[in-house]
């Protein structure tokens, strides 16, 4: 550990896990290093329909036991709500790590405030860009016209 990075007791991040890919896999990893125990949400089905206004690929049992057989994960929950003082009052944490593609954005900064008022840390690691499950997405979307 780095003199420098804060080391949380408890930490959470969380994530729709859809066809789990290497963003997913630093988003975690990150999230590991800095916390002694890593709670990770896995969002609901019906939370992801409202949330990317399509179904997951992927259900959220079998996203669950993705998330759970990773040894770098502690515990796992099921996320219901963009409103993370919920998952808060669920499981309390001390910090949530999310992508730093929230950082500055509206949602970034209700985040920010929300988790303020709970005494939790917001902390942001850079996004992986090159993968993404949207992307993955497209192209089985595009694989599937020809």
């Amino acid at each position: 550990m780095s003199p420098s990075r804060p080391m949380y007791e408890v930490g959470y991040t969380s994530g729709v896990f859809d066809m789990f890919h290497v963003g997913h896999l630093n988003l975690l990893r990150r999230a590991r290093n800095y916390c002694h125990h890593l709670v990770v949400g896995v969002a609901s089905d019906e939370y992801t329909d409202q949330l990317k206004d399509r179904p997951s690929v992927v259900p959220c049992d079998e996203r669950f036991e993705i998330i759970a057989a990773l040894g770098i994960v502690d515990e796992v929950v099921i996320d219901r709500s963009e409103d993370k003082s919920l998952a808060w009052q669920q499981r309390r944490f001390d910090a949530i790590f999310k992508g730093n593609d929230w950082q500055g954005t509206p949602k970034g900064y209700r985040l920010e405030r929300s988790m303020g008022e709970l005494g939790v840390d917001v902390v942001y690691f850079p996004y992986t860009r090159h993968t993404s499950s949207t992307m993955l997405r497209e192209y089985l979307a595009e694989s599937d016209d020809r």
